[in-house]
């Protein structure tokens, strides 16, 4: 008998399906209706750099709190148990720290640049912005590799659709964030996010309540002590899924590289109206970051408790004959009934839109205005420039297309992520800190510390396995590649420094 017979699976109701339709019904409209705010690249990119307070809150929190988030962060808590709740601490605490300071982001909105390899052109010359575009379009690009895959197998499990028919449901899904992110740019992104956003939240929250209802408060934590002994609670326990090492790359990725250096979320900043603005902005988007991951993780938590009280012959399953990516899914579609199944699959669908848009503009955009217009001969118009960013927006949804159905290794998703996203972030971290805060830095300092960054592909399941370095974790790589970019771009910027200084006034 198939996996999917074992959980008693069935296909969403007619009430549900319609619950869909009309949400994306109403995505696709709003998107169409913005786009006729589109007249210059800067309208495409940042909107204008027109956005208020709360709606900048609301679209960096939806865009960073996608179905891909909520999907691998379940999956820690169904794998890790409590214990994964330090990652959702590190990343409120320290957003909140970076709106205090205004750390990085802040001079970054005082330039008044569109991108981070614009700022790298500025300090360093046009040789390292196309270098740092070319890293951060490689390592973004394969970072979101996986997104539309997870995020078709969630309506897969959701819906009771035959796994088979995943190739289908990843194609209508790519198309549909196509259409609407190409019409409207940054404008559609903001505004469909601020509806994804108060949809999502709803959904999230009514299915905790229910498995409150459904496990009972004392079940959630004497099930993962029974099962998961300490280290079900503990991050540094030498029996769990974490460690010291692994709480310390949280600290970096999920803390700081999540705010104030990963492309998505600078982005939302940038089109700020001002820089006080984005000081607030942060530190009222710490409190959704810490919750992104925390109510998700809880899902996760009360799907291995269910399923350990309710189904304990299906556990087996999850991590052997099914990925444990599904638990979430099947959990939902035991717990919820008809009608807010289709309600929650709409907030999830809103999820998966909102992380897409975000990420496929932030990547084209970086692949236009780092890459193209700076090797181009002459100066691109904005209608030229706008016809590339949308070429390489489909160019960008055709990669992952292929990527989700054919990539074999077996990283977790969110490990998978951060070592992806440690190709650019790396680099990135070593050249915003060093060009802004740092006078000696140099352009070949700079050249050396991105090319570093690569170094971090080793922490990649099938790289590790291929070089033999499987005793070290995904972790440990990460944090060595850190430090490894910081000491290159002292290193070099002292022996090869820059004979006229390139200072940027902030």
């Amino acid at each position: 008998m198939d996996s999917l017979d074992y959980l008693n699976i069935t296909g969403l109701s007619l009430i549900d399906w319609i619950i869909i339709v009309i949400y994306l019904t109403l995505s696709l409209g709003l998107g169409l209706f913005f786009a006729k705010k589109v007249k210059s690249m800067t309208d495409f990119v940042s909107a204008g750099r027109n956005i208020g307070l709360f709606l900048g809150v609301a679209s960096m929190a939806g865009t960073e709190m996608g179905l891909i988030t909520i999907m691998y962060s379940a999956q820690k808590g169904f794998s890790g148990g409590f214990a994964a709740f330090h990652i959702a601490v590190v990343a409120g605490v320290i957003t909140f720290l970076v709106g205090l300071s205004g750390f990085i982001v802040v001079p970054l909105r005082k330039l008044k640049v569109l991108t981070i390899p614009e700022f790298y052109e500025k300090r360093f010359g046009k040789d390292v912005r196309v270098l740092g575009g070319l890293l951060l379009t490689f390592g973004g690009v394969l970072n979101m590799g996986l997104f539309l895959k997870v995020g078709a197998l969630f309506l897969v499990g959701v819906a009771g659709l035959s796994p088979s028919l995943l190739p289908w449901v990843m194609t209508a899904l790519l198309i549909l964030i196509l259409f609407y992110t190409c019409m409207g740019g940054m404008w559609s992104v903001i505004m469909t996010d601020f509806m994804q956003f108060c949809v999502m939240s709803i959904g999230l929250f009514v299915v905790v309540g229910i498995s409150f209802a459904t496990i009972g408060w004392n079940n959630l934590f004497d099930i993962v002590l029974e099962q998961k002994g300490i280290a079900g609670f503990d991050p540094l326990s030498a029996e769990g899924d974490f460690g010291l090492s692994y709480v310390l790359w949280m600290m970096f990725t999920a803390g700081l590289v999540s705010c104030a250096i990963w492309p998505t979320a600078v982005a939302r900043a940038l089109a700020m109206k001002s820089e006080t603005l984005v000081k607030k902005q942060y530190m009222i988007t710490s409190i959704t970051f810490m919750i992104r991951f925390l109510i998700p993780y809880f899902i996760g938590i009360s799907a291995f408790v269910y399923f350990t009280i309710e189904k304990p012959e299906f556990m087996p399953l999850f991590g052997g004959q099914l990925d444990t990516l599904y638990a979430f899914p099947f959990y939902i579609k035991d717990i919820l009934p008809i009608g807010l199944i289709g309600f929650f699959t709409a907030a999830m669908i809103a999820a998966f839109m909102s992380t897409h848009d975000g990420y496929l503009l932030c990547w084209s955009s970086v692949i236009t205005q780092d890459i193209i217009a700076p090797l181009a001969k002459k100066k691109l118009s904005d209608k030229q420039r706008l016809f590339w960013t949308r070429v390489s927006i489909v160019g960008i949804g055709i990669y992952i297309w292929y990527w989700g159905l054919f990539y074999q290794g077996s990283d977790d998703i969110w490990d998978y992520m951060a070592i992806t996203g440690a190709i650019y972030f790396t680099g990135a971290f070593a050249l915003l800190v060093g060009g802004l805060y740092w006078k000696k830095a140099s352009r070949v300092g700079a050249m050396a510390a991105l090319i570093s960054g690569l170094t971090a592909l080793l922490g990649l399941g099938p790289i590790k396995q291929a070089v033999g370095l499987t005793q070290f974790t995904g972790a440990h790589i990460g944090l060595f590649t850190i430090c490894l970019t910081l000491f290159v771009m002292v290193i070099f910027s002292l022996l090869f420094p820059d004979k006229n200084i390139r200072e940027v006034k902030i």
